[in-house]
């Protein structure tokens, strides 16, 4: 298939998902729940994400981007604690924030308040995690994480509002998370949970367990120190906290016969004593955005770029290329989804191969052209969101032509 056959019928595949989900009335969703409007993972933030993105490529009219952002700032907001940057005023921020940078100048007045909201939370949330730190205690992920927490929110600081405060703010936290932390005479990395991966304490994990993962794990505090490292935005101790983490999946690193993997989790049992199935334990999971090699990988390639390692660098795309070419972990991935399938893993292969050079660069292009390819054989997921839904695998298909307009996928930490 020749080049501008490949980008016509890409286009057209993230043309169709976003046919389907036109106009909010004619989809059967869930508009009477009060998630709905105000979660980017599943709900209609991501859609209009998506026709916004059509509509900066001049492909469909805006008129249908607005439609939906109206559905998105038509009901009150969430705020406060139990948001991030998936879900409530960060999340509705976010749409609102990339139909603003497509239509310079309009949505002023739905965006000020947002923006504004989300930076006194992200303030008082680093002002709960430096009292948490300072009692000496373990964090919740939920403090910390992509998803729900500090890494999250910081993601929306950097792309929409990175001269404000409350970015060195999450800055300034993340650094300190790195610090180990004494509980019981044993030192524990700072970012140790006494939950198990669910957020609820486990009868299976025992004293807590540290988590490696992009979504929910430090990769993404690390992701996101490193790419305010590269832009020049700094707190005190920021690179050495960026190199203490690097250190840390480091020492964890499975070098199985398919290439560089991680564990998605150890136990504290496991931190103690290194048993040798854990060195084995991370070749055989599918290697997604969320908790797999390719999101680690690639949250470590940024590191290495901030840090200007280029051993750590080579480490890292090796790690990503062998991950998504294995074909043990391939038979592992059964879906088109951003967050666990083949269209989150064309993504970060298209970033990654951005920052590459030479035959890494090109060979990172090829399989991010694969993988999308492999995403568009699997069925459209029913849900519209982006992390699991519809509207993400059609993000993802129409940023492997345009860049994308709104800087979606910066929400995903990996750019």
């Amino acid at each position: 298939m020749n080049a501008d056959l490949a980008a016509d019928t890409t286009v057209a595949f993230a043309v169709e998902i976003a046919d389907r989900l036109a106009l909010p009335d004619d989809a059967d969703l869930p508009t009477d729940q009060p998630w709905w409007h105000q979660s980017l993972a599943h709900g209609a933030p991501g859609v209009a994400l998506l026709h916004i993105e059509l509509a900066a490529a001049g492909i469909r009219p805006f008129d249908r981007a607005h439609e939906w952002l109206t559905v998105v700032a038509g009901k009150p907001v969430t705020a406060g604690a139990s948001t991030g940057g998936f879900y409530g005023a960060p999340a509705v921020a976010r749409a609102i924030a990339g139909a603003a940078a497509v239509r310079p100048g309009t949505y002023r007045s739905a965006l000020a308040p947002l923006a504004r909201q989300v930076a006194a939370d992200a303030h008082a949330r680093v002002d709960t995690a430096h009292r948490r730190m300072d009692a000496g205690e373990l964090p919740v992920m939920a403090e910390f994480d992509t998803i729900r927490g500090l890494a999250g929110l910081g993601a929306y600081l950097l792309h929409h509002d990175h001269g404000g405060t409350a970015l060195r703010a999450v800055l300034g936290a993340l650094v300190r998370l790195a610090h180990p932390v004494t509980i019981e005479g044993e030192a524990l990395p700072g970012w140790w949970t006494l939950t198990g991966p669910t957020g609820r304490v486990e009868d299976e994990f025992p004293g807590g367990h540290g988590n490696f993962g992009l979504a929910h794990g430090i990769s993404g505090p690390l992701a996101l120190l490193a790419q305010a490292l590269r832009r020049g935005i700094t707190v005190d101790g920021q690179r050495e906290a960026v190199e203490t983490i690097c250190a840390w999946l480091d020492s964890w690193r499975i070098d199985a016969p398919g290439g560089h993997r991680w564990p998605y989790m150890i136990t504290r049992e496991e931190a103690r004593s290194r048993p040798a199935h854990v060195q084995h334990s991370g070749a055989d999971r599918r290697p997604s955005w969320c908790y797999g090699t390719a999101g680690i990988a690639r949250a470590l390639h940024l590191a290495a770029l901030a840090l200007s390692d280029d051993s750590r660098r080579q480490i890292a795309e090796d790690a990503l290329v062998s991950a998504v070419t294995d074909s043990t972990q391939e038979e592992l991935v059964s879906d088109a989804s951003l967050c666990h399938g083949y269209a989150g893993l064309a993504r970060i292969t298209a970033r990654a191969a951005t920052d590459a050079t030479g035959p890494a660069a090109t060979r990172l292009r090829a399989l991010a052209s694969d993988l999308l390819h492999r995403a568009r054989a699997q069925p459209i997921p029913d849900g519209p969101g982006v992390l699991e839904g519809a509207a993400g695998v059609g993000l993802a298909a129409l940023a492997a032509v345009t860049e994308p307009a709104t800087g979606w996928d910066t929400c995903l930490l990996i750019t």
